[in-house]
């Protein structure tokens, strides 16, 4: 019986993990043609720290590397951008993911989703000095010209896909993880009638988190348009 129970929970991981590397790849397509200059948003990288708030830091990254290898069907950039795709995707997902899994109240989320941007920016930093110009070295693109864009370009850039990031996850994860439940992936954490009801106190916090979570996006969605002025490319 216990080995039964074994295989089952092991079947269920690999469907999980399936289902959002499907919805990640979703998300990708539609929010890698988000540009300013050569930099793309997407926003898979939310998608994926979905997955790892609720099953733990090593789904969000094996999902944090098949995606991205999946992605170099649609991607232009080749190898350079599946490295940059991973580094990005796991430094966010994978942070938040481990501070969330030994602080899961709303105080541990929001320290780990403020941590994970917070890495995430700094490693990709550093990618940039060091990886990109190894790649686009024929384009004239030298470790000097890229330190000069980070103030004006790549800093800010990133540190609004990651306020992006961390406002869907913010908006998103609580309705995640009750769909979750619901359909058996996800555990309940209480049993009874007590886990069904909700204080107004909790669902006042839930009104604010959910409009803070959806000013965080709209105000990164209007400075990457106007201040950065970015562009949506419809081709695939």
């Amino acid at each position: 019986m216990h080995h039964q129970e074994k295989t089952r929970a092991a079947i269920r991981r690999m469907i999980i993990i399936a289902l959002f590397c499907a919805m990640a790849y979703v998300v990708m397509l539609v929010t890698h043609n988000i540009k300013v200059a050569f930099l793309s948003l997407d926003a898979k990288d939310a998608v994926i720290t979905l997955c790892g708030l609720c099953f733990g830091p090593l789904s969000a990254l094996i999902v944090s590397i098949i995606v991205p290898v999946f992605e170099l069907a649609v991607s232009s950039t080749g190898y350079y951008g599946l490295i940059m795709n991973i580094l990005g995707s796991v430094s966010f997902s994978v942070t938040a993911s481990l501070i969330y899994k030994y602080k899961k109240t709303l105080f541990g989320a929001i320290a780990a989703l403020l941590s994970a941007a917070f890495v995430m920016i700094a490693v990709m930093l550093t990618a940039n000095l060091f990886i990109t110009p190894l790649f686009m070295a024929a384009n004239g693109m030298t470790t000097t010209t890229v330190r000069e864009m980070i103030p004006t370009l790549l800093f800010p850039f990133n540190l609004l896909k990651a306020i992006t990031n961390v406002g869907i996850v913010l908006l998103l994860y609580k309705p995640t993880s009750r769909a979750l439940r619901r359909t058996g992936f996800l555990p309940y954490r209480k049993s009874g009638a007590a886990a069904q009801a909700k204080p107004a106190g909790k669902m006042l916090v839930s009104v604010i988190v959910s409009t803070v979570a959806v000013l965080l996006i709209v105000i990164s969605m209007v400075l990457i348009f106007t201040v950065f002025q970015g562009t949506f490319d419809f081709g695939l």
